[in-house]
């Protein structure tokens, strides 16, 4: 493992053993056009598969839903052995395998799954290429990967307030303390993502780009923004003082119903295994 990647894992482990169910928490109750959630999208993606990975299972949202298909063998693994504690208090998820463990180095055997999900977690892996190659490893001939990546802001001034107010928080951070750079780009973009899963086995993949509406009360909103990686540089007392900007600030611009408006942007991507 190189120093980068072991910096990147580190920063990783301690910023979910503080949060170890952030992703749900900012993406659970964020709605496209029709009506699914990013998790819903991703499970319909392997409709049909039988046994299936959760790539950065995290809390164990994406294997619950999952879990409410009968006869499905299911697994998980994350890099955070504390929401992977979480996944398993999950009554759904009794039967289902749930390891500590990194994705480069996969904790299963060969062709165990017809499919593996992965959601907003993929963009997050160093040595992608590596993680690209135990997964079509762990796959069966033909099995699917099928990933939610981030894309970034959609729209709404919540962003572009929440936006300026961390720049400018980040600016008076120390140094040390800054986010190292995570994951690989590549992986954002449809070209980047067929080089480094065509290297593994994968065919050309299916891309889908998704707005993700997030709007709702003050609070949600922030509830959802706040769970950036970027605020983990920032200190308990910066944060609260963010916050209170926040809600003040969209308060003025909020709806008569007290709604502020919000979006995001996802990748949907979908490859099989050759």
């Amino acid at each position: 493992m190189t120093t980068t990647t072991a910096s990147q894992e580190a920063f990783l482990r301690a910023f979910h053993s503080e949060q170890p169910a952030v992703t749900a928490e900012a993406f659970a109750r964020g709605r496209a056009p029709n009506g699914k959630s990013s998790y819903e999208i991703l499970r319909d993606r392997v409709a049909g598969s039988r046994r299936v990975l959760d790539l950065g299972c995290g809390d164990g949202l994406l294997l619950e839903y999952l879990a409410a298909s009968e006869g499905r063998q299911l697994a998980g693994v994350d890099l955070s052995p504390e929401s992977v504690a979480l996944a398993r208090r999950r009554p759904a998820l009794t039967g289902a395998r749930l390891e500590e463990g990194r994705a480069q180095e996969l904790p299963f055997p060969d062709d165990g799954f017809d499919a593996c999900v992965s959601h907003m977690a993929l963009m997050l892996m160093a040595d992608i290429e590596q993680v690209a190659a135990d997964v079509a490893r762990v796959l069966a001939p033909g099995g699917v990967l099928a990933c939610v990546l981030g894309g970034g802001a959609a729209g709404g001034e919540a962003h572009e307030r929440f936006g300026g107010m961390l720049r400018s928080a980040l600016d008076e951070a120390p140094a040390a303390r800054r986010v190292p750079a995570l994951g690989d780009r590549r992986t954002r973009t449809r070209e980047g993502l067929d080089e480094i899963l065509g290297t593994a086995g994968f065919g050309a993949a299916d891309w889908e780009t998704v707005t993700i509406d997030l709007s709702g009360s003050a609070e949600e909103v922030w509830g959802s923004l706040s769970g950036m990686y970027d605020l983990a540089p920032l200190d308990h007392a910066t944060v609260t003082a963010l916050r209170e900007s926040f809600l003040a600030g969209t308060a003025e611009s909020a709806g008569r119903d007290g709604h502020v408006a919000c979006a995001f942007r996802i990748h949907v991507a979908t490859a099989r295994l050759r």
